[in-house]
C-alpha cells in the first residue's frame, strides 16, 4: 500500500512525531531514507538555475536599464500660537479682535487644509506653468504629515537632481502665493461686508441726528438737561410763590390792623394824603371851615329864615361844592374825607399808605409768579414726552455712534488679523538638491536578491529532504504498528 492510498498513515506519522526525539529512532528514520539517490541531483540543479535566473535577470536588468530617480524634499511648519488686539477709543467705543490659534479646533486640521491645498489641480497647474511644463510631465508631489505634531514634509521625483529642486520650488512659490491669494480674498470678503455694515451705521446716525434737530427745532429743547433745569425752574419757582404769599399774607395782616386802630381804610387814609399836600384844596377847606363858622353865629344869633343865615348858608354851600370839585378833580370822587392834620394822624396815615402800597406790590408780585408758574407749568407738561423722546434719540445717537465708530476700529483692526482662516506657514527646511539618486537602489536591489536566493535554497533543500523523512518515518512505524 501506497503513502498516497494509506488512509492510517497520517495518523500514524503523528502517533509516532515523539519518536523524533529519541537518537536511535531519527538514526533509523535517516538511514531508511533516500538522501544519497543521486538522481534526482540533474531535476534540482535544473530547479536551482532555473530559479537563480528567475531572481538575479530582472535584478540585473533593472539595474542597468532602470533610469535614475533622484528626491527633493522640504518641511514646512505652521506655528500654533494665536494672536489678540484691543483698541480703546475714549468717549467713543472700543474694538478688539482675537484670533484662535490654528490648533484650537479639533473639527478643523490646518495641515490636512495645506496638504490638499498642495496637490491642489490649480497649485499644480501653476507651478508647471513657471517652469513651462504640463501637469503631466511636472509630477505629482508626495506629501506626509507627522502625528502629532505641525510639519508637513514634501517629496518630489525627477530625473535630474536640479530639476526636481526647481519642481519643488516652484511648488512651494506656487502654495505661497495661493495662499496670499486666498487670504487677500477672504479680507476682501471681509471689508466688503464690513463696509456694507459701517454704511448702514453711518446712515443709522445721520437719521437719529436729523430727527434729533427736527425736534430741537420744533420744542427749542437742545437736550433732556435743559428740560430738567426748566423743571428745576419751576419747582423753585412755587417755591419762591409759597414764600412770597405768606409775605403778603403779613403785609395784609399789617394793612388791616393799621386800618382798625386808625378807622380808616387804606385808599382813604391815601386821599387824605394827597388832599393834604394840595394847597388849593386846603384854602378851599379854610374858606368852608370860615363859612361853617360864619353860619353857625348867624343861625346862633337868628332864625333859620333870617337873611343873614340863609346868606352864610349859601356862602357855606358856595364852599363845599368848590371843595368837593376839588376833590373830585384829584381824586375822582366827590367825598370830602377829614383832614388828616385835624387830629395829627398825619404819620400813622403815611405808615398805612407804605405798607398798603407793600403789600399791593407784592400781591402782584405773587400774581405774576402765579401766572408764570402756571404757564411754566403748562409748557412742562406739553414738553415732557418730547424731552422724553428727545432723550431717547440722544441716547440712540450715542449708541449709534459708538457702534460706528467701534464698527470702524474693527474694520481697520481686522486688516492685520490675515492668519484667521489660513493660518502661517513657514518654510523650515527648503526643497534640497540630491547629490545622489534614488532609484535604482543598488543595495536594496542586492539585498533582495540575496535574500531570495537564500529562500530559493531552504525551498530546494527541503524538497531534498522531503521524500528522506518520509521513507523513514514510514520504516519506522512499522513495527510499533503490528505490536499494536
Amino acid at each position: 500500500m501506497s503513502i498516497a492510498t494509506d488512509p492510517i498513515l497520517p495518523r500514524r506519522v503523528f502517533s509516532y512525531i515523539p519518536l523524533w526525539r529519541t537518537r536511535p529512532t531519527f538514526g533509523r528514520i535517516l538511514r531508511g531514507g533516500r538522501l544519497s539517490d543521486a538522481g534526482r541531483l540533474p531535476r534540482y540543479l535544473l530547479l536551482a538555475f532555473a530559479g537563480l535566473g528567475a531572481i538575479w535577470v530582472p535584478i540585473v536588468g533593472y539595474l542597468m536599464t532602470a533610469p535614475p530617480v533622484y528626491d527633493s524634499t522640504m518641511s514646512l511648519i505652521l506655528p500654533g500660537s494665536g494672536a489678540s488686539s484691543s483698541v480703546n477709543l475714549a468717549n467713543i467705543g472700543q474694538a478688539s479682535t482675537h484670533a484662535n490659534s490654528a490648533f484650537a479646533s479639533n473639527a478643523i486640521s490646518p495641515t490636512e487644509t495645506y496638504k490638499r491645498l498642495l496637490t491642489a489641480d490649480r497649485v499644480m497647474r501653476d507651478a508647471a506653468a513657471r517652469l513651462g511644463l504640463s501637469g503631466h510631465d511636472f509630477g505629482r508631489p508626495k506629501v506626509k504629515l507627522v502625528d502629532q505634531t505641525a510639519f508637513i514634509h514634501v517629496a518630489m521625483t525627477a530625473a535630474d537632481a536640479a530639476a526636481v529642486q526647481e519642481r519643488l520650488q516652484a511648488l512651494l512659490a506656487a502654495f505661497m502665493e495661493e495662499i496670499d491669494r486666498l487670504r487677500s480674498d477672504e479680507q476682501l470678503s471681509r471689508e466688503t461686508g464690513g463696509l456694507d455694515a459701517i454704511r448702514d451705521y453711518r446712515d443709522s446716525v445721520a437719521r437719529t441726528r436729523s430727527d434729533i434737530d427736527d425736534l430741537r427745532a420744533a420744542t427749542g429743547l437742545h437736550s433732556a438737561a435743559q428740560f430738567e433745569s426748566r423743571v428745576d425752574e419751576v419747582d423753585a419757582l412755587a417755591q419762591r410763590i409759597a414764600v412770597l404769599q405768606a409775605e403778603v399774607q403779613r403785609a395784609a395782616s399789617a394793612v388791616a390792623g393799621m386800618e382798625a386802630r386808625l378807622g380808616v381804610k387804606s385808599d382813604e387814609a391815601a386821599l387824605i394824603l394827597r388832599l393834604n399836600g394840595d394847597q388849593t384844596y386846603r384854602a378851599l377847606m379854610q374858606t368852608m371851615a370860615d363859612a361853617a363858622s360864619v353860619l353857625s353865629d348867624a343861625e346862633a344869633r337868628y332864625g333859620p329864615r333870617h337873611p343873614e343865615v340863609e346868606a352864610a348858608a349859601a356862602l357855606h354851600r358856595d364852599a363845599r361844592r368848590k371843595v368837593e370839585a376839588r376833590v373830585e378833580a384829584l381824586a375822582g370822587t366827590p367825598m370830602v374825607p377829614e383832614r388828616a392834620d385835624a387830629d395829627g394822624r398825619g404819620a400813622l396815615l403815611t405808615d398805612l399808605v407804605r405798607q398798603e402800597a407793600a403789600r399791593a406790590g407784592l400781591a402782584a408780585q405773587l400774581a405774576a409768579l402765579r401766572a408764570q408758574h402756571v404757564s411754566e407749568t403748562a409748557q412742562i407738561q406739553t414738553l415732557a414726552p418730547l424731552a422724553a423722546r428727545l432723550d431717547d434719540l440722544q441716547r440712540d445717537l450715542d449708541v449709534a455712534e459708538a457702534v460706528f465708530a467701534s464698527a470702524i476700529a474693527r474694520s481697520q483692526s481686522q486688516r492685520t488679523d490675515v492668519y484667521a482662516s489660513y493660518p502661517l506657514v513657514q518654510v523650515l527646511e527648503d526643497p534640497t538638491l540630491p547629490d545622489r539618486p534614488s532609484s535604482p537602489n543598488l543595495k536594496l536591489s542586492l539585498a533582495a536578491g540575496i535574500g531570495a536566493t537564500f529562500m530559493l535554497g531552504i525551498a530546494l533543500a527541503l524538497g531534498w529532504l522531503r521524500q528522506a523523512i518520509i521513507t523513514g518515518l514510514t520504516r519506522g512505524a512499522g513495527p510499533r504498528d503490528d505490536h499494536a
